[in-house]
């Protein structure tokens, strides 16, 4: 008999955190690491916000919260979601987590059986696929292309839909592509969606912020289906609060009283001190957040630099990324190259050597369900990034 339980043993480690840490530990054995890795802006806090937390400290806001958040904060995120996205959620149907992951977990747990399959575009984040394997559902991969800028279309979703899949997960802006759905694209998404009532869909849109074309578009805003999305967003990557962890779902009344009593049985309400934070940063506007614009401005810089010297590497082929801090480019031409003995059969062993080779940290995109790339953050400084890339350059060409 196993020790621990075969839920346990079946479950993957986030090859993203596994990164990290292995980065954390070759760093602290004296190895000069870039860790091109972990999706966290490399900015501050904005002041007001850390205002925000301080002030709840000292007016004694330290007590258990109600499980779905405080009203003001539930408030606040109505407010926000009018505002910015012209959609209209009452608060009680806004629940507040540890995090946008918690909030993903909560409503997978709540909305799917064993056995129940949900439709998961290739490349996708690493943890839908684990949080679907813990609530016995059945993954089912849908392939995109890197020349659709890796979005899927309703013809693909035609072609993996069956009578039981009861559920979609996808993000816009995109980990770990960056890509970014137009209202169009949505909008026939949404046409699809209608046909297909049994679907119901989770639209992770906490990289909302950083998006380099304008506005954001939301599914939600098709009325035909609103019952169906659930909203997944937080304050970790457009605020620089990753640590604070605090993210939030918006849906259909039932939905939300259903991951609110998953929750209260799991981890109760998020830290009160982030949700006094939270509310602060919900309240501005965005436009009018001086810290958020730099970022912003910051990121697309980076970003033009990174498909710079990416495009300058023979047979790796890239896109240009509209929203987020990552760059997923096809590096299978490289696969069956060797040096010193070992070679690159895939995208794990590729940042494998990268990582030993050229002391540069990256993501095998095997972990996102796409084993021809890898993907690079670019959630660094450009100094960083152009150092990284010098290595990368280096290690490549030594490849035979």
């Amino acid at each position: 008999m196993n020790k621990l339980s075969e839920r346990i043993l079946s479950l993957a480690e986030s090859e993203t955190l596994a990164m990290s840490r292995r980065s954390r530990e070759m760093k602290s054995n004296g190895c000069d690491i870039i860790n091109l890795s972990i999706g966290q802006p490399d900015f501050f806090t904005p002041g007001f916000i850390k205002n925000a937390g301080k002030k709840a400290i000292d007016d004694n806001i330290t007590y258990y919260p109600p499980v779905a958040g405080f009203q003001s904060l539930r408030e606040a995120i109505s407010e926000k979601l009018l505002r910015d996205n012209n959609l209209h959620y009452d608060p009680k149907q806004i629940v507040v987590s540890n995090g946008a992951k918690q909030s993903i977990a909560n409503t997978v747990m709540s909305l799917v059986n064993p056995g129940d399959e949900v439709l998961l575009p290739i490349p996708f984040w690493v943890s839908y696929r684990e949080i679907i394997r813990l609530a016995e559902g059945k993954h089912v991969y849908v392939p995109t292309s890197i020349e659709n800028e890796f979005k899927v279309t309703a013809k693909d979703l035609e072609k993996y839909t069956t009578e039981k899949t009861k559920l979609i997960i996808f993000s816009s802006p995109s980990n770990p592509t960056g890509s970014v759905y137009t209202k169009k694209e949505l909008e026939d998404l949404a046409k699809f969606f209608e046909a297909n009532p049994h679907i119901y869909i989770i639209s992770d849109e906490i990289y909302e912020l950083i998006n380099f074309g304008g506005n954001h578009e939301s599914i939600a805003q098709f009325d035909s289906i609103r019952d169906r999305v659930i909203i997944i967003n937080g304050v970790s990557k457009g605020f620089s609060m990753t640590g604070w962890r605090l993210g939030y779902l918006a849906a259909d009344r039932d939905i939300a009283s259903a991951t609110e009593k998953y929750q209260g049985q799991m981890t109760s309400g998020a830290c009160s001190v982030s949700q006094m934070a939270a509310e602060e940063a919900l309240k501005a506007e965005p436009k009018n957040v001086k810290e958020t614009n730099e970022m912003l401005a910051a990121f697309e810089s980076r970003r033009d630099l990174l498909i710079s010297e990416l495009q300058e590497i023979e047979g790796v082929k890239t896109y240009l990324p509209k929203g987020a801090f990552y760059i997923f480019p096809d590096v299978s031409s490289l696969y069956g190259k060797s040096f010193n003995g070992k070679t690159i059969d895939d995208s794990v062993k590729l940042c494998d050597y990268l990582l030993e080779e050229a002391w540069v940290a990256t993501v095998p995109g095997s972990a996102f369900g796409d084993p021809n790339c890898i993907r690079l953050s670019y959630a660094t400084s450009e100094e960083q990034l152009l150092e990284a890339m010098k290595r990368i350059k280096k290690a490549i060409e030594k490849l035979a």
